[in-house]
């Protein structure tokens, strides 16, 4: 005998809480399985050393959609918010840039700045609107896909002709070349290419960069915040919102294949054998994994399939923790900035140099770098007087020529402590113990394919009305009752949650029509 549920959600990441604590609250009986042992996906809290804890892969909190914490009434504890990015140059004197402001560059850039982040701002909000939106199908007849296309165009329209115009030019194309035309500062240039690139296959010269940059400041134009007790903290919260609603959460169970009977779904079975059935399974997990082993190609259409097989997903970035015995010695800092979002950037050819070498399979030898020291404004994450530092490091491929074997992860870790040491001489002789994640890495643990944190990458043809592939965009899968909830749906990646709201609101819009 079989149990029987509304809705089953494969995945316990934060889109999936989201998802089935709103299918619950419509009144859904709805069974959430994770395969790990504790929930939140790639936002988690665990130790990496002895008394050492950190944000595992997602570590900084700027994506989280308003309408998800007001829908689930979301109150995140924050360690730190409203955080300053501070640009590191090598002299000891750095560029610091928090929402539209810009100190340590000339009044012209900053003045430039300012008009830049106004803008970008406001073509943000226009993205964010429909990030928060079940996409429209391209070439149908249906009224509401007209109507969501109309409302597209007239906000389109309502930017005015010229900012119209500007932001059909600048979606598509570079960031190096806007950055160039507008800004003097190498720091702000580094800094600026570093956010429109983070977590991507993409380099500042690539097109489409502006479109990944406006992606980012979608969230809240750009304001990052730190959770008190790291990203995992947000996921217990998700997890506690769908408790209350009614929502059964399983850890330990992965799913090894999603039931398929006579062109439908009809539930789940687990590693161990389980078997829990529904007509409706909502997977929180990627695209390829869904469809490709999860379901089965026999049960799909030989388009579509091809379509999610060559869906470009390898990550790019390695995520590096030390263990600290105190912080580190930056010439041009003062204590309280430990607690700040700190990049290494220098200029933005440094950033497109980082990224020459993954298009060919090998790691950057100076990469880029995305740094917090979190226990600075968190002591739970580290013994009293110690510290861990957080980084995203890129570049660093999926499909490293060679294979990640012990000697090509010590080799980048060793690349990434020599780009801090440009600033921060005493790192190497402050750690007490180091973790590395390479994208390998990353899949392993998270369950990831490709260790791509978007679960593939934002371009124009992976994006909005054609995320993940054509005829998937609605969240719904080509196999009757088979949803998609997570990064790889619309909008994509990031803790936003909002994948996971527009896809429980498509179920029960759908239900609501049927």
């Amino acid at each position: 005998m079989t149990d029987k549920y509304d809705a089953i959600v494969v995945g316990g990441g934060h889109n999936g809480l989201v998802c089935s604590a709103l299918l619950a609250r419509a009144g859904k009986q709805v069974l959430v399985l994770e395969a790990n042992d504790q929930v939140g996906g790639a936002a988690v809290t665990r130790e990496f050393a002895d008394g050492y804890s950190v944000s595992a892969c997602a570590h900084l909190l700027y994506q989280l959609q308003p309408s998800v914490r007001k829908d689930l009434s979301l109150s995140p504890k924050l360690a730190a918010e409203d955080m300053t990015t501070i640009a590191l140059g090598e002299n000891g004197e750095h560029v610091r840039l928090r929402r539209g402001t810009v100190l340590g560059v000339s009044d012209a850039d900053a003045d430039s700045y300012r008009g830049f982040h106004k803008r970008m701002s406001r073509f943000a909000d226009l993205l964010r609107t429909y990030f928060n939106k079940t996409p429209p199908r391209l070439g149908t007849k249906d009224f509401q896909d007209l109507k969501t296309l109309g409302r597209l165009g007239f906000d389109l329209r309502r930017l005015g002709k010229t900012e119209m115009r500007e932001f059909l030019r600048l979606i598509g194309i570079n960031i190096h070349d806007e950055l160039t035309e507008r800004f003097d500062s190498p720091l702000l240039k580094g800094a600026l290419s570093l956010d429109a690139v983070l977590g991507t296959h993409l380099g500042p010269r690539s097109p489409n960069t502006i479109m990944t940059y406006l992606y980012r400041l979608a969230g809240d134009h750009g304001r990052v915040a730190l959770p008190a007790g790291g990203m995992g903290s947000i996921s217990d919260e998700l997890a506690h919102v769908a408790r209350e609603s009614g929502v059964t959460i399983r850890t330990g169970m992965p799913v090894t294949r999603i039931v398929v009977g006579n062109g439908r779904v009809v539930g789940v079975e687990t590693g161990s054998g389980e078997r829990f059935d529904s007509l409706t399974v909502i997977s929180n997990a990627d695209p390829k994994q869904t469809i490709m082993q999860l379901v089965g190609a026999r049960h799909v259409e030989t388009g579509f399939t091809h379509r999610v097989h060559h869906l470009r997903m390898k990550g790019n970035a390695a995520k590096l923790h030390l263990a600290l015995d105190g912080l580190p010695a930056i010439d041009g800092l003062s204590k309280k900035d430990y607690a700040e979002r700190i990049v290494i950037a220098p200029d933005e050819h440094y950033v497109e140099r980082a990224f020459n070498p993954a298009k060919y399979g090998a790691c950057s030898p100076e990469p880029v770098l995305e740094m917090t020291f979190p226990s600075f404004r968190d002591s739970s994450l580290a013994p009293t007087g110690k510290h861990v530092m957080s980084a995203v490091v890129q570049y660093a491929p999926y499909d490293f020529k060679g294979g990640w074997d012990d000697a090509a992860r010590q080799a980048f870790e060793a690349a990434a402590i020599r780009a801090i040491e440009r600033y921060a001489p005493d790192i190497a002789q402050r750690i007490t113990a180091s973790e590395l994640l390479t994208p390998a890495d990353i899949e392993r643990e998270f369950r990831i394919t490709g260790g791509h944190w978007h679960h593939g990458e934002l371009t124009l043809d992976q994006f909005l009305f054609v995320r993940p592939v054509c005829g998937a965009a609605q969240y719904r899968m080509p196999v009757d009752g088979l949803y998609l909830c997570g990064a790889g749906a619309h909008p994509g990646g990031g803790v936003s949650g909002a994948a996971g709201r527009n896809a429980a609101r498509a179920i029960l819009s759908r239900e609501k029509a049927a």
